[in-house]
């Protein structure tokens, strides 16, 4: 009997949702379909819908959880449960509301997007064969180009710390960049021969242009006095265009993303990629170990006594 007066009690909710809210055709089915599963679940421990219990709302979220659903259609199914439960509260169908107790699924933190190895260099070879070809002022702007984006993939640099480089920062040592980062927090990044040799390049390209010297390694007459972010995101998806990528899927971001998978695939620890990225807490730098997950369960087959294969 419980489930059949569950039922009845979902169709008194549905019908006020089309009278009173006009709930549209579609969400009214998807709320039917969302509730009466639920009140299956109770049903199957013997509880109807009119006396659940914060306990037992949780217990189906975890079946759900448990059954590999996501967590943007947990909290979906939630929703129509808390205000199936409002509904028989308010109506004095139910003596309390259960659901008000319980905290909506956290979404789950996505993963970064990301770049290959492969097409990382071929951005790079789009910007090198930028400074062949160009003459007089494009020079400049192709070293520039250049520049930021052997230093972006070669250093992880968050963007704003990247296009706010102070020539002395970029300069005072060869192997490596002083980089001010969040809260002030400084750092030492080492640096790749080739995007040292880049910076050298664009460096040697302002003396010789007779451009100005400055505090900024990418100056530029705006406010801010150098480049912006918002500037070398454009020039980064043009360029991207013609190395034959993604313009829509490619950022500054992307390629830092791309920096730190790449450094642990091949081994890096997580704690030295952390000091090269400037997180403040390792659990940060953690999203990234999704690419070490294959190279784990080979490390641990040939290397644990318990993981070799007879």
């Amino acid at each position: 009997m419980s489930g059949e007066h569950s039922q009845r009690l979902i169709e008194r909710f549905l019908e006020m949702m089309a009278a009173e809210r006009g709930t549209s055709i579609n969400t009214l089915s998807a709320y039917r379909r969302d509730l009466e599963t639920y009140a299956d679940a109770l049903a199957a421990n013997g509880c109807a819908a009119a006396a659940a219990t914060p306990e037992a709302i949780r217990g189906y979220l975890a079946t759900l959880e448990a059954d590999g659903l996501a967590r943007s259609s947990a909290a979906r199914k939630l929703s129509a449960i808390r205000q199936f439960h409002r509904f028989l509260h308010a109506d004095g169908l139910a003596p309390d509301n259960p659901a008000t107790a319980i905290d909506s699924p956290r979404p789950a933190r996505p993963l970064p997007k990301m770049i290959s190895p492969r097409d990382v260099g071929r951005l790079v070879q789009a910007a090198r064969a930028r400074v062949a070809a160009a003459r007089g002022r494009k020079l400049l702007r192709a070293w520039r180009l250049l520049c930021l984006v052997e230093l972006l993939a070669a250093t992880g640099l968050r963007v704003s710390e990247l296009v706010g480089l102070s020539v002395q920062a970029a300069t005072s040592e060869r192997e490596f960049i002083l980089v001010r980062g969040k809260g002030g927090r400084e750092r030492l990044v080492p640096v790749s021969a080739e995007a040292r040799a880049a910076v050298e390049g664009y460096l040697a390209c302002l003396a010789a242009c007779g451009a100005p010297g400055g505090r900024w390694l990418f100056s530029s007459s705006g406010a801010a006095g150098h480049l912006t972010r918002q500037h070398f995101a454009l020039e980064l998806k043009g360029l991207a265009r013609e190395a034959g990528l993604d313009a829509e899927l490619l950022s500054p971001h992307v390629l830092r993303h791309g920096f730190a998978s790449h450094l642990l695939a091949s081994g890096a620890d997580l704690r030295a990629v952390q000091q090269m990225l400037g997180h403040a807490d390792i659990a940060t730098t953690q999203i990234y170990t999704h690419v070490q997950a294959e190279r784990l369960r080979e490390v641990v087959e040939t290397h644990h006594p318990l993981g070799k294969k007879s």
